[in-house]
């Protein structure tokens, strides 16, 4: 036989499952502990002491078995009856296992045997029992012991003696029944996982500031309060309900969750900082709790479990009540046995007690009440699983009563877990809800943004930029840290990779901030904010990977004098850049796209009568429409790189005000239209480097404001003389061609300032080229020059000679009458240096402790 506890360990759940149980299920659960012990007491008791007692039915003669086929009443009604006491002491006799005095041929009257005696005159029948003195059977012992064994199995009905068995069986069915969903593998795991994270979101402290910090927000006096504190010093919000955005204004707007940054939150420091491991742990319960949801929304297999458990539990119930209801009345004391052993024991029939009848009756009565109460719980079960859709669940309470409007509706298997969990506590699912907020996820981040980026920090990452700016720059950061409007003498802010960037009203203290960079960060400006961003920003770089992450107020800063947009502007988004138009930016001046476009964007002209400056860096897509360049005609700048150009667009011939064209990186071969930039005035520099250009037209004369060529990496092999005619030419770049020879005619250039001849293919250098006395800087490395003439010392302005990479034996000792140049602007090999006489040498090394001078 098993023990009570090994039964009971089908029982067995987890401790920590409880909050999965509502009380229906613990009901069900103790009542089924108390079946259990009522089977398992009705089973002990049966083994102990279960068994029946039969004496025989006595006949007057023994030999009469004719009048006994004839009548049964007959036979009995020659029997002698023995008096109560007499069958007591016999029973006594039979039951206490010793060996009873028996005298054969004298029988035992049976208590009972009335029933079997036929009418009598009520004098008779006492003077009967009076005088009777009983008689006896002709039985042993062994032969009671048999008898009894016998009838036990012939005449006991089976409900008898397998009730307890049966009843424990029903039991076991109805254990495994109500557990079963917290043991099956599939839906265990879930459930475990489920529990667990529960668990660890009721306890995080997370939770509880969010939901103290809602119950103070909820308070009218603690507003008061709050709003009286706005002089706190740092990491306190500035920002008001003052000037809110309209519905058409691209700000953030208002979602109901009162963390928003538009209401005057103000932060106590010492509810505001969370233990970093705290912060940590909280962050990971909010990944945690949304993979969990993605996993657990898509089924519904822990509700249809636990719906099918249920009808089973219920059919079964059922099928108890059925069947036991009708063996109540076959549980009984008497019973009659007619064994076929006459030719061993003499008698035919016996009369059988049952000496556990009434007490298996009792704990049938009592299962069978404890099964009608179990039933009407299963029902009740049943009930409340389809009175409503528990595989959708929805936190409107949660809403109205907590500061998070934005926790989604679940469902599925997530929604009838909630909907179990409601069962237990419904605190459970108000602070579970807090880690299904995205606005409780950011207030998370933003408190450990603050916590970890002290203005301390922040300060230490200032530093100073080409144009001795003080610039700061966030990389990968969950938000903007509040600390850094408290910079006010920043200059320049970068922030890059802040998908949760939010800009508040504190901006409006950085008086000295002109320039913002948004490297992927979508940011979103309060009213305030933004108004100040209006008024104040100068320049601002945008660079993002689709054009619908351009923020919408970018387009609304009227004052913006720089606007640089890097990111995908193809053929199909262009619609999408063209539906925010650049029209209110009427001060922007420099407009810088580096994309792949393949024509120039409609809405670029919206600004052409003002613009400046136009830069458009393509990643090797063709630009073919450039029609909408004849509209900008204030354009003194412009630069078309990588835009796969083969010819210079007749569209530039228009603009009269141009002053500096760079092509460069283009596939242009020929530059035949260079004489219609005689048209262009005011044209100073023409950049057609990085093309695959073979010659230059000799119309290149007509362009005489040119003062800075550039061609260099192109294919040119000579050098016309027409360049040299450019009497205001001061800087020629044609390095990394293929030039053999330097024209003399380059005398001529009078003005010349910077030569730039590197990569090719020069190896004399003529007389003429020094005649440039105002020549700064004169590179010729990487060519095959032998020698260089000693009238470079004629070039006093020099300050930048390249010479590296030649045939050169020696340097001529006339470089120490170039009295600007020093060493460091002198690029040449380690051992031509050596060569030079050592009072040269001397004057070249004053550079060491010249310019450290000119820095003080």
């Amino acid at each position: 036989m098993f023990t009570l506890a090994e039964v009971a360990s089908l029982n067995d759940i987890q401790p920590t499952y409880r909050i999965l149980k509502p009380w229906w299920d613990v009901f069900m659960d103790y009542l089924a502990v108390v079946m259990l012990m009522v089977a398992i007491f009705a089973g002990t008791m049966q083994l102990t002491k279960d068994q029946v007692v039969c004496l025989p039915v006595l006949q007057s003669t023994v030999n009469s078995k004719a009048q006994a086929g004839t009548s049964g009443k007959a036979d009995v009604t020659t029997v002698e009856t023995t008096t109560g006491q007499a069958e007591a002491a016999s029973m006594k006799t039979v039951s206490s296992g010793s060996a009873p005095t028996v005298t054969p041929d004298v029988p035992l009257s049976r208590a009972t045997s009335s029933q079997y005696q036929p009418t009598e005159s009520g004098q008779a029948l006492k003077k009967e029992q009076k005088d009777s003195s009983g008689r006896k059977t002709n039985l042993d012992f062994q032969q009671y012991v048999f008898i009894n064994q016998m009838c036990y199995h012939l005449a006991l009905p089976w409900y008898s003696k397998y009730f307890p068995y049966l009843a424990l069986i029903h039991t076991i069915i109805l254990i495994v029944s109500s557990n079963f969903w917290f043991k099956y593998p599939k839906t265990c795991s879930k459930i475990e996982h489920f529990v667990s994270i529960l668990g660890k979101c009721f306890e995080s402290p997370w939770t509880t500031k969010a939901l103290s910090e809602t119950a103070c927000e909820d308070s009218e006096e603690n507003k008061q309060r709050l709003t009286g504190a706005q002089s706190l010093p740092k990491h306190v919000s500035t920002s008001s309900d003052e000037g809110s955005p309209s519905a058409s204004t691209p700000m953030i707007t208002k979602t109901g969750f009162k963390f928003s940054a538009e209401k005057p939150v103000i932060e106590v420091p010492s509810v505001t900082i969370l233990d970093k491991k705290d912060g940590e742990q909280a962050k990971a319960l909010f990944e945690k709790v949304r993979k969990f949801r993605a996993h657990v929304e898509d089924s519904d297999l822990i509700y249809k479990l636990y719906v099918v458990q249920t009808v089973i539990k219920t059919v079964k119930f059922i099928f108890i009540l059925c069947y036991t209801a009708n063996f109540v009345n076959a549980i009984s004391f008497e019973h009659i046995c007619n064994p076929k052993v006459e030719h061993l024991i003499g008698y035919t029939q016996f009369e059988c007690t049952h000496n556990m009848a009434y007490m298996l009756k009792k704990l049938l009565i009592s299962y069978i009440s404890l099964i009608c109460v179990y039933g009407f719980i299963c029902l009740y079960t049943l009930f409340w699983l389809f009175r409503i859709p528990l595989k959708e669940y929805s936190f409107e309470k949660v809403r109205e009563e907590s500061s998070f409007s934005d926790i989604p509706d679940v469902k599925n298997d997530f929604a009838f877990l909630l909907h179990m969990v409601d069962q237990y506590d419904q605190l459970y699912s108000k602070r579970f809800g807090v880690f299904l907020s995205e606005v409780s996820e950011n207030k998370l981040r933003e408190i450990s943004l603050n916590h970890e980026w002290t203005f301390e920090k922040l300060r230490q990452h200032v530093s100073r930029n080409a144009q001795d700016k003080q610039e700061l720059h966030l990389f990968m950061l969950s938000g903007v840290p509040d600390a850094v409007f408290d910079l006010t003498d920043l200059d320049v802010l970068k922030l890059e990779l802040i998908p949760e960037a939010k800009i508040p009203a504190k901006i409006s203290q950085m008086t000295n901030l002109q320039e913002l960079h948004l490297c992927h960060c979508p940011a979103k400006v309060e009213q305030t904010a933004f108004s100040f961003l209006r008024d104040h920003l100068r320049c601002l770089h945008v660079k993002f990977t689709d054009v619908g992450e351009i923020p919408a107020w970018v387009y609304l800063l009227k004052n913006l004098r720089e606007l640089y947009l890097i990111g995908n502007l193809n053929s199909e988004n262009n619609k999408m850049i063209g539906l925010e138009s650049l029209r209110e930016l009427r001060h922007l001046k420099i407009l810088n796209v580096k994309s792949n476009l393949t024509k120039i964007p409609s809405n670029i002209t919206d600004v052409a009568p003002h613009l400046t400056k136009l830069v458009i860096h393509n990643d090797g897509t063709k630009l073919v429409v450039l029609n909408s360049l004849k509209k900008m005609m204030n354009v003194a700048e412009l630069e078309l790189q990588n835009c796969e150009l083969e010819r210079i667009p007749h569209a530039i011939f228009s603009l009269s005000n141009l002053q500096e064209l760079d092509l460069k990186s283009n596939s242009i071969r020929t530059i035949e239209e260079i004489i219609s930039f005689q048209h262009l005035k005011r044209l100073t520099c023409l950049k057609l480097w990085h093309n695959k250009i073979v010659n230059i037209p000799s119309s290149i004369t007509h362009v005489k404001n040119l003062e800075s060529l550039y061609l260099s990496n192109n294919k040119l092999e000579s050098l016309p003389a027409a360049v040299f005619s450019l009497q205001k030419l001061r800087c020629l770049d044609v390095s990394y061609n293929s030039i053999a020879v330097i024209p003399v005619e380059i005398g001529l250039l009078q003005n010349l300032q910077h030569f730039h001849i590197t990569g090719n293919k020069v190896d004399i250098l003529p007389k003429q080229l020094f005649k440039c006395v105002k020549l700064r800087t004169l590179s010729l490395g990487q060519n095959c020059i032998t020698s260089i003439p000693e009238k470079v010392g004629q070039l006093l302005q020099l300050t930048h000679l390249e010479l590296k990479g030649n045939c050169l034996d020696r340097l001529p000792a006339t470089l120490g009458q170039c009295r600007l140049l020093r060493k460091s602007g002198l690029v040449v090999e380690d051992h031509l240096f050596d060569t030079l006489p050592s009072e040269v040498k001397e004057v070249l090394n004053q550079d060491t402790s010249i310019p450290f001078a000119n820095g003080i």
